[in-house]
């Protein structure tokens, strides 16, 4: 076998077609990827539906607060004016009930807050758990292709980066989403119980805020997804470097290196900081709008309370109110941004969940009780890739008990030999066969247990 035949096997732990430095890759199917998510947590149902309820009920009590304290100002403000007039005076018995009243309120939606966040907790690590000993068990029945066109740092970020990144998102998203929009439901109606007009003045801002921040989203989400690609490749490359410092120095690729990290290192600089940016620009475009809605609120209300329409104490809830309505707007786009980071990590964990498998066992297995040791190779054709055959008509008999040193340079096909012979690769024609028994007829497991 000529050096030349095996100068384009893959090597392992290279890194394999595809992960060169070529174009950024476009966002994948981000919908796809959120109905699967959905599926993987079909076991989850019912504690979901439990977190859903325990988040809005949370959310109802919150949202009341704010009218109960209002109530409690105008208390103060009408027992003031009674008692400058000299017709009355402040009942603080009254503003007493409603402030604890209003204490209540806070600390039952605290409980409940905290109770859904536990639950999701657990729901979260269960997920994640899960995954990782889908991907242990399923590398067990992947080809050694996978692995030889790939990394094992790109492997291993799949299994710790992508699925923290997936259980952290997943955690805080779903009850933000369920908190966020309960919220905004509830502080619309109780807006619209204080003063229509208000009301409609705030929501004139609303439109502006939706069309900024679909400009973000819109040109975020493939720079999350290169930085979660090129995480993996930079942890390959830093653990192939150092795994195989000894080569590297041997070879004199010290500079080759330099030049391969520092061009994957810029692409995962330049998406992290883009992705960063788009998502560090949500807070300051909210708190924009959120300001001119505080001043809407602060001229309308001053008119309407001048005319004895409203109270000062609906002026001081309907501010409240406002905050609560552009903050789970804020909260919507920083989550929707956690969303597609985590739909990105996901996405990677279901390609590797759904790799293509090598099967692990036949119909009617070969077994044999005590193996002997002949080993023949039979015309063997073989090629790591179909089109270009690297093995031609090799042929090889051993004898049971006899010592073969199998020798040659690098490239020669040593190890190839004995991938064929363990079954990590099939011939593409001929036969390898073991005490006269072609290797693919053993189930994988029985014929490396007997080597």
């Amino acid at each position: 076998m000529s050096n030349e035949k095996y100068q384009n096997a893959p090597r392992r732990g290279g890194r394999g077609h595809g992960h060169g430095m070529g174009p950024v890759e476009k966002a994948k199917d981000f919908r796809g990827t959120i109905r699967k998510i959905i599926k993987y947590m079909g076991g989850y149902k019912i504690p979901v539906v439990f977190v859903m309820v325990f988040a809005a009920c949370s959310t109802v009590f919150n949202v009341i607060g704010p009218k109960v304290l209002g109530r409690a100002t105008n208390t103060l403000t009408e027992g003031l004016s009674k008692k400058i007039a000299g017709t009355g005076s402040i009942d603080f018995d009254k503003i007493g009930q409603l402030l604890l009243i209003t204490l209540a309120l806070y600390g039952i939606g605290a409980c409940f807050t905290f109770i859904q966040g536990w639950i999701m907790t657990g729901i979260t690590q269960k997920l994640c758990y899960r995954m990782r000993k889908e991907i242990s068990e399923k590398i067990n029945r992947m080809p050694m292709k996978y692995f030889e066109s790939r990394t094992y740092g790109e492997v291993l970020s799949r299994i710790t980066n992508d699925i923290d990144t997936f259980g952290t998102g997943l955690n805080q998203s779903i009850t933000q989403v369920i908190t966020s929009t309960a919220t905004m439901v509830g502080v619309l109606i109780m807006m619209l119980t204080i003063s229509p007009l208000m009301t409609l003045i705030t929501l004139i801002v609303l439109p502006i805020s939706i069309v900024l921040i679909g400009f973000v989203i819109k040109h975020s989400q493939k720079y999350f997804k290169t930085q979660q690609e090129y995480l993996g490749h930079i942890n390959g490359l830093v653990e192939e470097v150092y795994g195989g410092h000894l080569v590297v120095k041997a070879f004199n690729k010290e500079e080759e290196i330099i030049e391969d990290f520092t061009k994957t290192n810029d692409v995962l600089y330049d998406s992290a900081w883009k992705s960063q940016f788009f998502s560090g620009m949500m807070m300051p475009i909210m708190a924009f709008v959120g300001n001119l809605g505080y001043v809407a609120v602060a001229v309308s209300g001053g008119y309407l309370a001048i005319n004895g329409v409203i109270g000062i104490g609906d002026i001081q809830s309907f501010i409240q109110y406002v905050k609560n309505f552009t903050q789970p707007i804020q909260q919507l786009a920083q989550v929707i941004n956690q969303v597609q980071s985590m739909a990105a990590a996901a996405e990677r964990v279901f390609e590797l969940l759904e790799e293509e498998e090598e099967e692990q066992t036949v119909e009617n297995p070969a077994k044999l009780d005590e193996i002997k040791g002949a080993v023949s190779f039979e015309h063997v054709h073989f090629g790591y890739n179909e089109d270009k055959i690297i093995v031609n008509d090799f042929n090889c008999e051993v004898e049971p008990g006899q010592t073969v040193a199998i020798v040659g340079p690098t490239g020669a096909g040593k190890t190839t030999m004995v991938k064929l012979l363990m079954r990590f690769y099939d011939v593409n024609s001929g036969a390898i066969k073991v005490d006269g028994v072609d290797v693919r007829k053993f189930n994988r497991l029985d014929l490396r247990e007997g080597f």
